[in-house]
């Protein structure tokens, strides 16, 4: 009786997510893979061997090489993508989309979204995974179904949608992940061979075959997904409750925040927008307007990450170990600062006391940050990491580093001393302080607030 109540389910499951739209059988599908060759595709990051065999990829693990791919020479943002594989039920593997492979972060690393080949007894083949990022975004753990839905030593089918900020996917007709996140709108797509350990046996091999995509009227043919949505706005991932992260900031409320000389939030200048929170333009006159707000809390040795969007000709800032001695009278409140700007139309960008320290991303008048920084165009969402611990502070732009120096060492105090900072005793020194977004008088978004305490 349990066998058929589970075949049951699954062609309950095939139905509704494979053929729930009446214009699939005319769908414009066009073959990813010709079949014969590579053509049209190149590997990245390790040397496992990739060869077509009989009408399918087949790529096969060697020793001594990290993660492999190989990627489309083409870029994807709206798609359906529909395959075949079949693995070694000892390999680790997936599928890349919306990737990239750039010579600033981690020499050309290919990072982005994968849907995961998990032959394993954890199960979460059809999973979502960022690789070289965020980690697991869409682990299996409360879909068992789809767990169950992979095949072993079999041929197994997937079906991929990618289309505007979500990404859908399917395993032998069964929905397991349904993810809401625009981090990546579009990029190459890639078949991965995992890396394998030292005592790993080589020549394990995983085979794709059937590979073909839709990128014309794709809403079109989308199909409804019965797994429930994972959003990542202002949410922690899995991985980053898992090691002690915490959301700085709600993305509903005004909770653990106030006015950095006040002791409420600001009842102007301020607002907050479907889980976004904005500072608004006021001429671009600083802390005129709602003023800059600040933690409630103060912290110590900390990480913390912070998206933020510019628009043209703006001027903001992320301010820590700000000490409340300095923060008093008028203007901005006094503190270590990530600058954030437009560096090609704000004048602040060539200005400071070290050449380009007012750029973004730079400690503020003091370190010119990167000029290699993978800043994205306006518009556009940027994710800024900070840490600090022992005195050793580090600046990261959407995963590359981009500055580091030493609180109190020489070079720390010679810089603070050519600096604008000069007046205030003790600058930038302070144990403990509170995490500050700037009020500037310019229009700036934030989202995705949230921070690891190290002591």
């Amino acid at each position: 009786m349990k066998s058929i109540l589970v075949g049951l389910a699954l062609m309950t499951a095939v139905g509704c997510s494979a053929g729930g739209n009446k214009d699939q059988a005319n769908a414009p599908w066009e073959p990813l893979f010709n079949g014969k060759d590579l053509s049209g595709w190149t590997q990245k990051g390790g040397k496992a061997d990739f060869q077509v065999k009989d009408g399918m990829i087949v790529g096969t693990t060697v020793h001594h090489t990290p993660n492999s791919f190989i990627c489309t020479d083409k870029d994807y943002g709206d798609f359906i993508m529909e395959l075949d594989y079949k693995v070694d039920p000892s390999m680790n593997s997936g599928i890349q989309i919306r990737s990239h492979s750039t010579p600033v972060y981690q020499n050309g690393r290919v990072h982005g979204y994968q849907i995961e080949i998990d032959p394993s007894d954890r199960a979460w083949s059809a999973g979502i995974y960022e690789e070289a990022q965020r980690g697991w975004l869409v682990p299996l753990t409360d879909n068992p179904t789809a767990g169950h839905a992979f095949k072993q030593n079999d041929w197994n089918h997937y079906r991929i949608e990618a289309i505007g900020d979500t990404i859908k996917t399917w395993i032998n007709g069964v929905a397991a992940a349904n993810l809401i996140d625009d981090k990546s709108h579009d990029g190459f797509i890639a078949l991965q061979v995992h890396q394998i350990g030292d005592k790993d046996s080589a020549g394990k091999q995983i085979m794709w075959k059937n590979v073909r995509i839709i990128t014309k009227d794709v809403a079109k043919y989308s199909t409804a997904s019965t797994a429930k949505p994972t959003y990542t706005k202002n949410t922690l991932t899995p991985e980053e409750a898992k090691n002690g992260w915490k959301l700085l900031w709600d993305g509903k409320t005004t909770n653990g925040w106030r006015g950095a000389k006040l002791d409420h939030f600001p009842n102007k200048g301020w607002t907050i927008d479907n889980g976004v929170l904005i500072v608004n333009a006021a001429d671009g006159k600083e802390s005129a307007d709602g003023g800059d707000i600040i933690t409630d809390d103060q912290y110590g040795d900390f990480e913390l990450k912070v998206d933020f969007k510019l628009t043209k000709g703006a001027n903001s800032g992320i301010k820590y170990y700000v000490d409340p001695e300095l923060n008093k009278g008028a203007g901005s409140a006094i503190g270590l600062e990530y600058q954030i700007l437009d560096d090609a139309n704000h004048p602040d960008a060539k200005l400071g006391a070290q050449p380009g320290s007012r750029t973004v991303c730079s400690l503020y008048d003091m370190i010119q940050a990167d000029p290699k920084k993978p800043i994205t165009p306006i518009g556009e969402w940027n994710t800024a990491y900070i840490v600090s611990k022992n005195n050793h502070v580090e600046h990261w732009l959407n995963g590359v580093k981009v500055l580091e120096y030493e609180r109190g060492s020489k070079d720390f105090e010679r810089l603070v001393k050519e600096s604008k900072y000069k007046v205030w005793p003790n600058f930038g020194l302070a144990k403990r302080g509170y995490i500050l977004l700037q009020d500037h008088g310019n229009k700036v978004y934030f989202r995705n607030v949230k921070i690891k305490a190290l002591n």
